[in-house]
């Protein structure tokens, strides 16, 4: 709701100093970041910096502080200085009076209401305005509770910011009853100040001098005094249910108990360095021992015995590798899961791409790797029942967790229910995903990404009540051919990975479909493309879901042959097809008028057109002709080579691609082909792209995913529609792969 006061502020820092320090805001009554940021800017025009910055950073506080130590009636310097914190009074819910450049009563009230508000109201009394509450004015932090923030963790707040607020690099932390980022290194710079290190020295970062300092103050029942109650602050920020406190008393020594059991800690009762290290910083004591590890290196015999040695049960292991040629034993290979079992370990399958940005992350990409997962997991052979962690290896921001990771989540159940949910659905990634998820009954347990301490999504956030593994460090153990790399990881005992599997399926060629199958795999399909915007009568588009899946079909004797001819698999052929089909609608129809209107002269009232895409692969006259030649030229298919610069050679082509569906699926193979070697002698691939392997049955997931975009082109549309593309044929690949190992 817009707030009128706020309105009258945003109109007078457009009016007042819009050109001066380059940016106005929308005057639309809403406080929000560019307001705050006009304001900083405005104060930066009035202390005489130069340039002018959205941040308030250490040179405004330096000037601020230089100029004016303390802003009150008599001190501010002009009527504008004072409408400036007028305004930001308003803009963060306090009466600013009549933004009238008068700093009188109501306006020193304020600031003293701010100041209690954050806990400062002792070290700063009075109504005059500080630097540093200053500075905690012009952002966007709450001194009150928000979004259900709890009163436990605000009274933290307000006391750090109390006891520690004239300390030259402790700035003034929200008090919204929410952990955080800043929230949690303010508590390390709390502990190494009482640590005795001198400004400059404290950094908030949990260091070799903090490590020491904490094993030197171990609580224990009846302990008394300020690191008490730090201890009792780091209970409360990870959610602990006791009362801040400077007593170590029995309900903090069973609450300990209780967070020491949760975590897997030794349980004494007692603040101790391990306690300390896990209440503070995601990874916790780095020198643990876990009972699980994860690694991108096969599990050899004496590796295996390495591990077995250091105490490890569960071993993660990739179910595929995105890269044909970096980590080359990521993903798990030939005969290692015998292995791990004949050692006495158990491995819990592991599903991630390249993920590294939300980008990566929607409905469509999770259905896609549902998919794959299963058909992966399948294929190296883990029996119904695993649980696969499929990884959000990013610095997830809350948003982009609701907008971007519970869709794609969404996406691996659907895909997960649609096989019959032969697999459990586990999540990787920072804590603040792991929980979002689980709460959000899309996963079962949690592989937490706490090695990772400092991504915005485990900074602040409590370890998930549903983990599983605790990943907190990496190091090599073993010697000689037992060396591995690991990444060492706690282990809860939610999950146990798996130590029996099916004999693997094996790479195989695909053979004809089997029409037991069919329903099924018609049904998916069209589930998959409604869910992504194709109502299966079509909608918008001329061809229904069952027109096109029968199309498809009805060329499997062909498909079959030149997936086995070209060591192409099925999928690749059969999902660029139906893909293309099921998207012809009424303009695509009308073009095609128009391109026989300019070969034939039959028709008219439309402007003739040279080529386009056709048929129910959507093939150009061009690119046919180009993927053709390629191909001829390669020894893959015999013919005659045409010209795309001759009408008549492109209306030859576009006839076939056109009217002939057994041509038109063959030239999308022979696509596939071209777009594999780059697309030689067709457009100019941007800077970057490079040569795919040969075609072969073993693509990565990067490989096919290049294949099906390279076959709409380069630009970002075809990027965008192979990314959905990819659940299609991760689709279309499930039946394949069942049929051709049966």
């Amino acid at each position: 709701m817009a707030d009128e006061q706020v309105r009258r502020a945003q109109r007078f820092v457009n009016t007042t100093y819009g050109a001066a320090i380059g940016m106005k805001v929308d005057e639309n009554g809403k406080t929000g970041w560019d307001t705050m940021y006009a304001l900083t800017r405005a104060l930066q025009y009035e202390l005489g910096i130069s340039p002018l910055s959205n941040s308030f950073g250490p040179g405004t506080l330096a000037a601020l502080t230089t100029k004016f130590p303390k802003l009150n009636a008599s001190t501010v310097p002009s009527a504008n200085f004072c409408m400036i914190i007028q305004s930001a009074l308003y803009c963060k819910g306090y009466d600013g009076g009549d933004i009238d450049g008068k700093y009188n009563s109501r306006v020193a009230s304020s600031i003293s209401a701010l100041k209690r508000d954050m806990g400062v109201d002792l070290a700063f009394p009075g109504g005059d305005l500080t630097p540093k509450v200053f500075k905690g004015l012009l952002n966007m932090d709450a001194y009150v509770t928000v979004n259900g923030g709890a009163e436990s963790i605000r009274e933290v707040q307000r006391w750090l910011n109390g006891r520690y607020v004239n300390r030259r690099d402790f700035a003034i932390i929200p008090c919204d009853g929410h952990n955080s980022r800043d929230v949690s290194k303010s508590m390390l710079l709390a502990i190494q100040y009482e640590l005795g290190m001198a400004d400059g020295t404290a950094n908030g970062v949990f260091g070799p001098g903090t490590q020491a300092g904490l094993r030197e103050h171990t609580l224990y029942l009846q302990s008394r005094g300020t690191w008490v109650s730090l201890f009792s602050a780091a209970m409360i920020l990870n959610k602990r249910p006791i009362s801040f406190a400077g007593t170590f008393n029995g309900e903090v020594a069973d609450a300990v108990r209780a967070f020491q059991s949760f975590t897997k800690l030794p349980v004494t009762g007692n603040g101790d360095f391990q306690t300390w290290a896990s209440l503070l910083v995601s990874y916790g004591d780095q020198s643990r021992k876990g009972e699980a590890c994860d690694g991108v290196t096969k599990i050899t015999p004496a590796r295996a015995k390495a591990l077995k040695a250091e105490g490890i049960t569960y071993v993660g292991r990739y179910l595929t590798n995105p890269s044909a040629t970096k980590l080359p034993e990521k993903a798990i290979q030939p005969g290692e899961l015998q292995v791990i079992a004949e050692n006495g370990l158990r491995c819990f399958p592991i599903y991630q791409t390249y993920g590294r940005d939300a980008s990566d992350f929607g409905y469509a990409a999770g259905n896609a790797a549902g998919l794959a997962a299963v058909n992966a997991a399948q294929d190296h052979g883990f029996k119904n029942g695993a649980r696969i962690f499929f990884a959000v290896d990013f610095d997830a921001l809350d948003h982009e967790i609701t907008n971007n990771v519970l869709p794609h989540f969404k996406g691996i159940q659907d895909a997960m229910a649609n096989s019959g949910n032969p697999y459990r659905i586990g999540v990787y990634g920072p804590r603040n995903v792991c929980t979002r998820v689980g709460e959000a009954g899309h996963s079962t347990a949690s592989f937490v990404s706490d090695m990772s301490s400092g991504f915005s999504g485990n900074y602040g956030y409590p370890l998930p009540a549903d983990w599983a593994y605790d990943q907190i460090v990496t190091r090599w153990v073993g010697s000689g051919d037992g060396a591995i790399e690991i990444d060492n990881n706690i282990a809860s005992g939610r999950d146990i990975g798996e130590n029996s599997f099916n004999k693997p399926r094996g790479m195989v060629p695909d053979v004809r479909f089997d029409g037991r199958f069919l329903n099924a795999l018609h049904d998916d399909i069209g589930k998959y493309m409604q869910s992504i915007g194709f109502p299966n009568d079509g909608g918008n588009r001329i061809f229904t879901h069952t027109q096109c899946f029968e199309t498809v079909l009805a060329q499997d004797q062909l498909i079959t042959q030149l997936s086995n001819q070209y060591a192409m698999r099925k999928a690749l052929i059969q999902t660029s097809t139906y893909w293309e089909m099921r998207h012809y609608d009424l303009v695509d129809q009308a073009v095609d008028h128009a391109v026989a209107y300019y070969h034939t002269g039959v028709g008219g009232g439309m402007t003739p057109k040279r080529d386009s895409s056709t048929g129910i692969a959507q093939i150009s006259g061009e690119v046919g002709i180009r993927a053709w030649n390629h191909c001829i030229d390669k020894g893959h298919v015999s013919g005659t080579k045409l010209d795309p610069a001759k009408d008549a050679d492109i209306w030859t082509m576009w006839q076939k691609v056109n009217k002939d569906h057994a041509h038109a699926v063959r030239t999308v193979a022979l696509i596939h082909l071209w777009g594999a070697a780059g697309k030689p002698g067709g457009s100019n691939p941007p800077a970057g792209e490079t040569t795919l392997r040969s075609m072969r049955l073993d693509y990565t997931e990067l490989e096919v995913f290049e294949v099906l975009r390279r076959y709409q082109g380069w630009g970002n549309e075809a990027e965008e529609h192979a990314g959905k593309r990819m659940a299609l044929y991760h689709t279309f690949e499930k039946y394949n792969g069942i049929v051709r190992n049966l």
